[in-house]
């Protein structure tokens, strides 16, 4: 008889409240979390203390900010996947393209992450009237080169990489499904698709690897995070007091889980009103590696 998964309750930690806060990642290089307000076209900077995030800065970027990761280098600043393309933000807050128009048009870039190989990877979601499947996972080499990995992407999301290194998961919340690939580590491709869960009660969007191999995936309109096995067997649940979390990482134990507010009507709002803030539970299981993105670019 299989037991039920093991729960766990999370707490508001942060102030704001963000209309679509999306994308926590860990800073290896400062312990510091950054995140993006997707669609204020902000990232964020700040460092989880007790039961509260302290935000350090916040940087405008002149588009839509679907995710973020940190250059390699001391003081190299962070990469953004933003509008179709990506786009370097220094500690200073200037802003300059890398790469413009990389996503097809009539999609803009989404959830990503830097693999443990030094690229960052970025996935767009399809919007307005475009055709349903023109979204795509790109990669962004540290000599500022573009590849695309993935085609025929509705809305790309959670991505990760587990321990080794050699596998990559993806989800994408348009065909509500989780899915597990080979990835190349010299070439950076992915292949042998594996669907590993499919969901409907709830939509999957962000997620994170444990130390253990395990995924961490908030659960959009599903008031949870929720953990799975590498194969794809549920082993756990975070109980939110907000419908719509968004994204998930881990730090020293604690997950952090951003939420959003938008499309919400004032009813659910007022049933909800933590909705948009930062939360984090004791979870007890350490991250998978953070890494960076090792593109030579000075910090001016």
């Amino acid at each position: 008889m299989r037991s039920s998964p093991e729960t766990f309750a999370a707490r508001p930690v942060s102030t704001g409240r963000y209309e679509l806060g999306e994308g926590p990642r860990l800073d290896p290089r400062t312990g510091e979390l950054l995140w993006v307000n997707i669609r204020a076209g902000q990232l964020l900077r700040g460092r989880l203390a007790g039961h509260r995030i302290e935000v350090l800065a916040a940087y405008s970027i002149g588009a839509a900010a679907g995710s973020v990761a940190p250059v390699a280098a001391s003081g190299g600043g962070w990469v953004v996947a933003a509008g179709r393309g990506f786009r370097h933000v220094s500690t200073a807050g200037a802003v300059r393209p890398l790469a413009d128009e990389v996503a097809a048009p009539g999609t803009v870039m989404n959830d990503g992450i830097a693999d443990p190989y030094g690229r960052f990877l970025a996935g767009s979601q399809v919007t307005g009237d475009a055709p349903p499947w023109t979204g795509g996972l790109y990669r962004l080499e540290p000599d500022g080169s573009v590849a695309t990995v993935l085609t025929g992407v509705g809305c790309a999301n959670g991505l990760g990489f587990d321990p080794t290194g050699e596998t990559m998961y993806h989800v994408d919340s348009r065909r509500q499904r989780l899915t597990a690939y080979r990835y190349d580590p010299a070439a950076g491709t992915a292949t042998e698709e594996r669907v590993l869960a499919e969901f409907t009660d709830a939509t999957p969007d962000g997620l994170c690897v444990d130390a253990e191999g395990c995924l961490w995936i908030a659960m959009w309109d599903g008031w949870s995070v929720h953990r799975f096995a590498p194969d794809g067997t549920p082993l756990a649940r975070v109980d939110l007091p907000v419908p719509r979390p968004t994204a998930t990482c881990l730090i020293e134990g604690v997950l952090v889980i951003t939420s959003a507010w938008i499309g919400l009507d004032h009813a659910a709002r007022r049933a909800a009103p933590d909705s948009g803030r930062i939360f984090a539970a004791e979870v007890g299981v350490s991250a998978a590696p953070a890494h960076t993105w090792d593109g030579d670019h000075e910090d001016h």
